[in-house]
């Protein structure tokens, strides 16, 4: 299912609990049946939306990855419009922030592990070096969720002090393909939730645009590249000018109506009136 409202940040992360199901997955008292014995959010910053309709050559690959992913899952829902928010707050704050009310006292999660340049706050995190670290820590996992909690893996897209590994994927499809190798190895239940977070990528900025103005707005810095116009612009365009137009030949009609009306006809013109 793919929903086109324009949602901002947090009203995404209530999407993500309700619509996507992870309040069934990290709360506890849910229905069983339905829990996963991991969840990953990965939480990216190559990606804007204009990307999953026109994807530039170095955004083909994510895009085809999430797109069979999308088409392959048991359920799969998708948020093509996320708006950068004022608030400036990291998306996986946002979305742990929504998880702790979504659940309260009823938290399902018996365990958080981190990997890569997250901003949550807080000790009580297993810190994952690369994708290697991950595989060892779900192995680790397996079999320890008899009370059917789930693993939460958060992994932030971006340079982390310790990776210095040269054989460490440094693409989001890279790190996302070996990450369901590893799921599908195991043969464990699992849920994913991808999110490109508008606030980093203005911080780390990649290959494309400084800005990511998902609903409306400027897309990209300036460049060549950001000067094509899709499908979308043609049609805003043509809108546009149609509406001119319109409004051009309104303001000249009331001009003619106006000038008529303050014409006198002149006195011998007028038919006489009888008497």
């Amino acid at each position: 299912m793919i929903d086109y409202r324009t949602l901002s940040p947090r009203d995404f992360a209530k999407s993500v609990m309700t619509e996507g199901r992870w309040s069934n997955y990290l709360c506890s008292g849910e229905d069983s049946q339905d829990s996963q014995n991991f969840a990953f959010l990965f939480v990216g910053t190559e990606l804007q939306s204009v990307d999953i309709s026109r994807p530039a050559k170095e955004d083909a690959a994510l895009v085809d990855f999430l797109k069979d992913s999308f088409s392959n899952s048991n359920f799969s829902l998708a948020f093509p419009y996320i708006a950068a928010s004022d608030e400036k707050v990291a998306v996986e704050n946002i979305l742990m922030a929504e998880l702790a009310d979504s659940c309260q006292d009823k938290m399902g999660i018996s365990s958080i592990a981190l990997m890569g340049s997250c901003s949550i706050e807080g000790d009580n995190f297993n810190k994952l070096e690369d994708i290697h670290s991950v595989h060892d820590y779900m192995q680790s996992r397996m079999g320890k969720n008899s009370d059917g909690s789930t693993n939460l893996i958060v992994l932030c897209h971006g340079k982390s002090h310790s990776s210095q590994d040269s054989d460490q994927p440094r693409s989001e499809s890279s790190i996302l393909s070996k990450l369901v190798n590893v799921v599908e190895q195991l043969g464990v239940k699992y849920s994913v939730v991808y999110v490109s977070d508008p606030f980093r990528s203005i911080q780390h900025p990649s290959h494309h645009g400084l800005e990511r103005f998902l609903a409306e707005g400027n897309l990209g810095n300036g460049s060549s590249n950001s000067l094509a116009c899709d499908g979308i612009c043609q049609i805003k365009s043509s809108l546009l000018e149609g509406i001119l137009v319109g409004i051009v030949l309104l303001i000249i009609l009331i001009s003619g109506l106006c000038c008529m009306m303050g014409i006198d006809t002149p006195t011998r013109f007028e038919t006489p009136q009888d008497s």
